[in-house]
């Protein structure tokens, strides 16, 4: 992984999926993200307290775009100017909202650089 450095643009940077995360395309069109909750401190409170063996994120019409444009070669720019395309106004301002998207995504371990 490659760490940020405060004078790297950060549109320049390439989002990864990560492997250990899982998803779907439910039949509304919409990304569902699957993280699979296997640590063995997971399994313990699983058979505590009966919770899901998985833990799901349902994104919504934005986030399924940006999900599905993270492909390991779109830069963030590239990203965001789809989205422009794709949403016009709906996405402003774009790009303060799409790198809090991502850090959101990198923070939780969905994506990496």
């Amino acid at each position: 992984m490659k760490k940020i450095k405060k004078e790297d643009n950060y549109l320049d940077y390439v989002p990864k999926k990560s492997q250990d995360i899982n998803w779907i395309e439910k039949e509304d069109g919409l990304v569902q993200i699957i993280i699979p909750r296997d640590s063995l401190f997971e399994r313990i409170v699983r058979k505590l307290f009966f919770t899901p063996e998985n833990y799901k994120v349902d994104l919504d019409k934005i986030g399924t775009f940006i999900w599905n444009k993270i492909n390991g070669t779109n830069n963030l720019y590239q990203i965001g100017e789809e989205l422009k395309v794709e949403f016009g106004d709906e996405v402003s301002p774009l790009y303060d909202r799409l790198i809090h998207y991502i850090n959101i995504l990198k923070n939780n371990k969905f994506i990496k650089f």
